[in-house]
């Protein structure tokens, strides 16, 4: 299996992890669902990687990491970024910036690193399941060091 942006990082960190395959249909545009339900994960322990748009008159882009089984608040998540608002980004800008593509957006390894918001409930759990950056795979890490790598703080953000 040939290392993604995501795994170099975690190589590279020398973080413990593991990583779990599965065979994505690519008729399921639930990537998330999807994830949770081939590798039998709870999906308040799966969390997805949505990226934001804070900007009020250009794009400025974060990253949220919320449970599959959650939404995004997204107010909740503008005060926890301390912007005024915030929106779902541009599907091709997520992909320009990024570097991966959607349903298999990573929150390790991006193109350029975004600040990034983990909801609150990922401490809930010794590790958590995120995109290993590619459709089918995933990556099982410690919250903490998930954390450590993306530069990221924990918030209440999930509806």
């Amino acid at each position: 299996m040939a290392a993604t942006p995501a795994i170099a990082v975690l190589d590279a960190a020398g973080v413990d992890y593991r990583l779990h395959a599965y065979d994505h249909d690519p008729a399921n545009p639930h990537y998330g669902e999807e994830a949770a339900a081939r590798l039998g994960v709870d999906p308040l322990q799966l969390f997805k990687t949505l990226v934001v748009d804070l900007g009020q008159t250009r794009p400025e882009l974060a990253v949220a990491v919320v449970p599959v089984a959650s939404q995004l608040n997204l107010k909740r998540f503008a005060v926890a970024a301390g912007a005024r608002r915030a929106a779902m980004a541009d599907p091709g800008l997520v992909v320009r910036s990024t570097g991966y593509i959607l349903g298999g957006v990573s929150p390790l390894g991006q193109k350029n690193p975004l600040p990034t918001v983990i909801d609150e409930t990922a401490q809930l759990f010794e590790t958590i399941y995120v995109s290993a950056g590619r459709r089918g795979l995933q990556v099982e890490l410690s919250p903490a060091d998930l954390a450590a790598l993306t530069g990221a703080s924990f918030a209440d953000v999930a509806a």
